[in-house]
């Protein structure tokens, strides 16, 4: 790997070449002072800015965005019911001669009473018989009108940026492995695209950060990851993306422990065109040492279709099959 490895030839050191070395954009010095990893696994930034302010509105705006459709839809409920129930109390607050023409309704309780008026005014459906009596209640009704459009239209429009924001998902495996590849061995993972709208020139880029040491000093490096193949034309079912480790790869002579040692974290890059938007979409994930898997391969992902067509169950997309102890957590031939 990346930190000095002791060779049996003549016992010398071999960094990896200094020429591809990049910090992806986190800069070198920053990254030297940094702890833990970079990304979630899911692709999430770890990192933070302050002197931003809260950006509440922005951040409420984009967990809206990427809150699953059956949380998003159950929180918007609930505000608008919140909302109604909050402008019911404040029409109770003012007495029972508020609001005239409960007989009519047929709504023996108050708060039902000035909920379903409060919701006739909040959505400009019309209250039916029941109308507001007194100037404080006519203003908060004309208040409530206001608002309520307002909120509606923030809502809606929630729900469209949502609908036509193009997007894909990409499900990557729980863990990476090292398993046995091309008479040697390789780093690799899995992913497939979870969407039922298909996407098209798939591109991946892998990098992985090391700590080692330079000139008695503890300095992290950023190294990219060569792949046997860095993109597909298409990606209908799923790509096992693999680094293959020989003399050239910055993980060469890798094992549990000198990844442990130098904190590694596998970066990857997926860039696709999605077909519905027609646009260029990304994703991203992260592997820790932690969560590399050694002397262990992926389990076949594919499955019997009744038709005889091509098929893969996506709930083995992380599954691994064991093997012998040192199969691959010991130096390969090539390397």
């Amino acid at each position: 790997m990346a930190s000095p490895v002791e060779h049996e030839t003549d016992g010398s050191q071999l960094p990896p070449p200094r020429s591809v070395y990049t910090d992806l954009g986190f800069g070198s010095v920053v990254a030297q002072q940094v702890r833990g990893r970079f990304l979630t696994h899911e692709g999430e930034p770890t990192s933070r800015k302050y002197g931003l302010g809260a950006q509440r509105v922005e951040r409420f705006y984009l967990r809206a965005l990427n809150a699953p459709l059956a949380v998003f839809l159950a929180w918007g409920l609930g505000a608008l019911l919140l909302l109604n129930g909050v402008f019911a109390l404040a029409y109770l607050a003012l007495g029972n001669g508020a609001l005239h023409g409960a007989d009519v309704v047929g709504i023996d309780d108050p708060f039902l009473r000035a909920f379903s008026y409060s919701v006739g005014i909040f959505t400009t459906t019309g209250s039916g018989p029941l109308y507001a009596v007194g100037p404080t209640a006519h203003w908060l009704t004309v208040f409530e009108s206001f608002i309520g459009p307002f909120v509606l239209v923030v809502a809606a429009g929630l729900l469209i940026a949502r609908l036509t924001r193009p997007r894909m998902r990409i499900q990557f495996s729980d863990s990476a492995v090292v398993a046995p590849y091309d008479g040697g061995r390789g780093l690799m993972f899995r992913m497939v695209n979870a969407r039922p709208g298909e996407v098209n020139d798939v591109q991946v880029r892998m990098s992985v950060a090391l700590f080692e040491e330079e000139d008695g000093r503890r300095t992290r490096n950023f190294y990219p990851l060569a792949l046997e193949r860095s993109s597909v034309d298409l990606f209908t079912l799923h790509w096992t993306v693999v680094h293959p480790i020989d003399a050239e790869s910055p993980l060469r002579g890798a094992t549990p422990d000198t990844l442990r040692a130098a904190e590694a974290e596998v970066l990857v890059l997926v860039n696709a065109h999605e077909e519905t938007f027609s646009t260029r979409v990304t994703a991203r994930a992260s592997y820790t040492w932690e969560e590399i898997r050694w002397d262990a391969k992926f389990a076949s992902i594919f499955a019997t279709a009744p038709d005889g067509v091509l098929a893969i169950d996506v709930e083995r997309l992380g599954r691994l099959e064991r093997l012998p102890e040192g199969s691959t957590s010991s130096k390969g031939a090539p390397e």
